[in-house]
């Protein structure tokens, strides 16, 4: 066998019929860049995950920079992100003028709750939470700090597009949220694409005129924005995977569910915690490896394919480290990161094939 940890084409096929008209229809209609398409998908997203207003951007990078951009920090101003996430989190804070703070992590690799009253000073203005794997942070917890010391809450919901905590879906909780539909996601365009969601109007209006050049209207630019929209093939395509997304969530689901009573006791990939199967995505299904190398050398042999993410703690990056490296070595983030491994988990798996895979972790034999 060979399994991959995506597997794009079979699902673009399973719905070619229905991809192949939606890209029709607009060649046919000439429009786009905005339009029909994407106004349908943005009130879509916005329905699915339970807020007013949804802002389609041309990434998930663009779409956490302009959400704290509509923020108007002052310059300078503090931000506290996880140490473990994808480099955009911490980029999107430096790039828009700010400073961030790196928090560290909980043992289900989502921002600690405990870890932030150290790092809130007079500076602060701002948490960014993640997400990550497509299981939802500790929100009631993050939430009670942020409302206690009056900051802002930005959800990074990257790979969490359909998680649910307490009955409702992420990106409904914060002052705003972001969300990448980067092919290799679950819900994943065909190209770039992302989006910004949000209950406030006023936040609306402002991301939407950010990724506009800072306009509402042609040529009546009101301030200095940038270019970062939703095209309306990219609009489309979502509008009919995200018709697919709970089917393709509860399959993740229940191979995940697999995983876990296969792996519980194993001795070499040891499942991630998880608060709820059922709320969880499973953008990834991530475990700890005593022997991650040689774990990763056996499946490989075996045609089963593996990734981690990430290797590093942000704060460990080239990009961080002179500044945030001796101040972050000693996470927990820095020490895990050294040992999670992800296996394929997409919903275009077979049972045979997630047999397979259950098989090959099971009679694992590591010299």
């Amino acid at each position: 066998m060979n399994i991959s940890m995506a597997d794009l084409v079979a699902q673009n096929r399973s719905l070619e019929i229905e991809i192949n008209n939606a890209i029709q229809t607009q060649l046919t209609n000439g429009v786009f860049i905005g339009g029909e398409a994407v106004t349908n998908f943005e009130e879509e997203f916005a329905r699915f995950i339970g807020v007013e207003n949804c802002i389609g951007t041309g990434n998930g990078t663009d779409a956490l920079e302009i959400a704290i951009e509509s923020l108007d920090l002052p310059p300078g101003s503090e931000i506290i992100v996880p140490a473990m996430s994808f480099i955009a989190t911490a980029e999107a804070v430096t790039r828009s003028g700010h400073i961030v703070r790196f928090a560290d992590v909980d043992q289900f690799m989502n921002i600690d709750p405990e870890k932030l009253g150290s790092k809130i000073n007079l500076k602060t203005k701002a948490i960014i939470v993640v997400h990550l794997y497509g299981q939802a942070a500790n929100l009631t917890r993050v939430l009670e700090i942020a409302n206690q010391k009056g900051l802002f809450i930005i959800e990074d919901c990257a790979q969490a597009a359909g998680t649910t905590f307490e009955g409702k879906n992420v990106g409904s909780f914060g002052d705003l949220a972001a969300f990448s539909f980067y092919p290799g996601k679950n819900l994943g365009a065909i190209g770039d694409a992302g989006a910004i969601t949000t209950n406030s109007k006023t936040l609306a209006k402002k991301c939407r005129m950010i990724a506009n050049h800072g306009r509402e209207t042609k040529y009546d630019h009101e301030f200095e924005g940038r270019n970062s929209r939703l095209d309306s093939i990219q609009a489309s395509v979502l509008s009919v995977k995200l018709k697919q997304l709970n089917t393709w969530i509860r399959r993740r689901q229940e191979i995940a569910r697999k995983y876990h009573e296969a792996f519980h006791r194993n001795a070499h990939f040891i499942p991630l915690p998880v608060f709820s199967i059922e709320n969880h995505t499973y953008h990834q299904f991530v475990g700890e490896c005593n022997q991650r190398s040689r774990v990763v050398e056996v499946l490989k042999s075996a045609g089963i394919t593996t990734s981690v993410v990430y290797p590093k703690a942000i704060p460990l990056l080239d990009a961080y480290k002179l500044q945030h490296g001796a101040a972050c070595k000693d996470f927990h983030a820095a020490f895990m990161a050294d040992r999670i491994l992800s296996i394929p988990v997409h919903e275009m798996l077979t049972n045979a094939e997630v047999d397979y895979i259950i098989k090959q972790i099971t009679e694992l034999e590591l010299k």
